[in-house]
């Protein structure tokens, strides 16, 4: 509760640490071509010099969002936060105005807003985060030249009436991927487009736009921008600039014990499935293709179904059911035993089950499958999955191999129940391992980190105190943590967009590594088999709409000179000719050289 009430005063975020009183900018002259690029640093005036080294990709990138509102998809690690700062130097610098960087999480904001604080003269920052019940407002929007924040605060302090955008002169997305649906993006993009300046502009950045049309356009069009700019690994004039990624698939096998519950598991999903098929839903995929998003959607789809409301009882009854066996067979399959174990139990636990809840425990093929797992935890002390023996081997490779330093090994794994097994086997061994999850506290066993707490194990991971880091979601997208020699997949995720994001931990200063632990015969096929589809349909989709946005700016330039000369043609009378104007002495035309 203290830390949610703390105010910082604007003069804490100072980068040269001094009480200044909020005073207009200079406006020094432009650098010729915008930017000095000498021995790839830049130099601006509003810049510090020898702090941002900038790509030719990069420079390129900034002009055109100099230009036009612009989406720029990068792989992860190529510098999407220089894009960004470049851009905001020369806006600072042609007009008043503030610059407001947007990002999804409280670490990044941290992130960007150092960076910032380093590379820019006497930039007056401001950074908000928190939670909309609980903002933490480190400096005061109105002395601000740049603001960063987590959206959520900026959306309601818009909808409050306390801030408004019309100084706001660049508005930054990072990981823009995020403007869909109901996301806080989305309101605050729109509300930009009524309240910004004449010369504001727009940037969106992201490794991972979609592996969809729908979900790409969505973006866009959500954003308002009309220009994307796509750059990717092997292309001309950037693949010089970056480390190979290799990428490799670690298979294994469930032993016939956890075979023989899956098989329960399965049949039981069957069961129920045909149940809800049987009354007109799912039979627009086969059973055995079902995800998480497929059962969501489903209880959407019978809300809308037309009838009374009673008659809905008994499909929202099965649905339930049906995803609580869905989240069981998941956990068993790519996690384990024992996360398999802690799902059924938590349901058990609940102070007030639903008839849902009791009818999933009560499920015969369920309580066959719980009684066989608890034995095999009593009778045997092996591991939960054969995944975690394929993890030990490899972090054991991976120790031996020879270097200066210990290894830089980071391990993705879904779900929390999952990332404390694993802390405990590789401490088991030895290892100094970290714990990188989000705020979201489930009970005294699983505590949430705060933004200090996880601000703290990251440090120690970039200074190699921590050589090992088992982290969820919340380490995906765009924490800066250089030279990981090893990132590991625990299990396969059929989103491209986490995927792409989870690989970009590796690969940014020297040579990147991926392994994935996958489970022969399980979801895992499936979900790597969608992923690697949705990323290479990515890729082309955003290719073109590049290429499309590329072709629509030409045609605008094009035009845009055709109608000066058209203009200028009419505007300025032709220079008469010596004979015309009556002569040698005849008086130039009003408006010539």
């Amino acid at each position: 509760m203290e830390r949610a009430k703390k105010q910082h005063r604007l003069d804490e975020f100072q980068s040269d640490g001094e009480l200044t009183t909020p005073v207009a900018r200079e406006r020094p002259p432009a650098l010729p071509g915008v930017w000095r690029v000498d021995h790839g640093m830049v130099e601006h005036p509003l810049l510090v010099p020898d702090q941002i080294r900038a790509l030719p990709f990069q420079v390129d990138l900034a002009r055109i969002g100099i230009a036009e509102d612009l989406l720029v998809v990068l792989p992860t690690g190529l510098g999407k936060t220089v894009i960004a700062a470049l851009i905001a130097a020369e806006v600072l610098r042609r007009a008043p105005g503030k610059l407001l960087f947007l990002a999804p999480t409280r670490p990044l904001v941290r992130q960007h807003a150092e960076f910032f604080g380093r590379w820019f003269v006497r930039l007056r920052i401001a950074r908000f985060t928190g939670t909309v019940a609980h903002p933490v407002r480190e400096g005061a929007w109105d002395s601000a030249e740049a603001i960063f924040a987590t959206p959520e605060l900026i959306a309601n302090d818009l909808a409050l009436g306390r801030i408004d955008l019309k100084e706001v002169m660049l508005l930054v997305f990072d990981e823009a991927h995020h403007a869909v649906g109901k996301y806080a993006y989305v309101p605050i993009a729109e509300r930009y487009r009524a309240d910004r300046p004449r010369e504001g502009r727009v940037l969106g950045l992201t490794a991972s736009p979609g592996g969809r049309d729908e979900r790409i356009q969505e973006v866009v069009g959500a954003l308002g921008v009309a220009r994307i700019e796509a750059r990717h690994r092997e292309e001309e004039g950037v693949r010089e600039y970056v480390q190979p990624v290799a990428i490799e698939h670690r298979w294994v096998r469930l032993p016939p014990e956890l075979q023989r519950i899956q098989g329960l598991l399965r049949e039981a999903n069957f069961d129920s499935a045909r149940k809800l098929q049987k009354i007109g839903f799912l039979r627009k995929k086969p059973i055995t293709s079902l995800s998480v998003k497929d059962l969501i959607q489903l209880r959407a789809e019978i809300f809308a179904r037309p009838g009374p409301m009673v008659r809905k009882f008994g499909p929202l009854f099965h649905q339930l059911v049906l995803l609580h066996l869905h989240h069981a067979l998941e956990r068993l399959e790519t996690q384990g035993l024992d996360p398999f174990l802690q799902y059924v139990g938590r349901v058990a636990a609940k102070e007030k089950p639903g008839r849902g809840d009791q009818a999933f425990l009560k499920i015969p093929q369920l309580v066959e499958a719980r009684r066989i797992a608890l034995g095999l935890r009593t009778e045997t002390r092996s591991a939960s999955h054969p995944k975690i023996d394929a993890l030990v081997l490899l972090l054991t490779e991976e120790y031996a191999k020879p270097r200066g330093r210990p290894p830089r090994i980071l391990v993705f794994a879904q779900f929390r129940d999952t990332i404390q097994g694993i802390q405990e086997v590789l401490e088991g061994q030895g290892w100094t391992v970290g714990r990188f999850v989000g705020q979201a506290t489930r009970d005294a066993n699983d505590p949430g980190m705060n933004q200090k707490e996880q601000a703290r194990i990251l440090e120690a991971f970039r200074s190699g105190v921590c050589a090992i880091l088992v982290a969820s979601s919340v380490a995906e997208e765009g924490l800066d943590v250089p030279d990981v020699d090893l990132v590991v997949f625990f299990e396969s995720i059929p989103s491209e967009i986490r995927a792409i994001q989870r690989r970009g931990r590796t690969g940014r200063s020297s040579l990147g590594r991926v392994v994935l632990l996958l489970t022969e015969e399980t979801r895992d096929v499936g979900y790597q088999k969608a992923e690697t589809r949705r990323e290479k349909a990515m890729g082309r989709i955003v290719r073109r709409l590049s290429a499309e946005a590329r072709r629509r700016s030409t045609k605008r330039a094009e035009g845009s000179s055709e109608g000066e000369l058209a203009t200028e043609s009419v505007a300025r009378p032709r220079q008469r000719t010596p004979s015309s104007a009556g002569g040698a002495g005849g008086a130039p035309a009003a408006g010539s050289d």
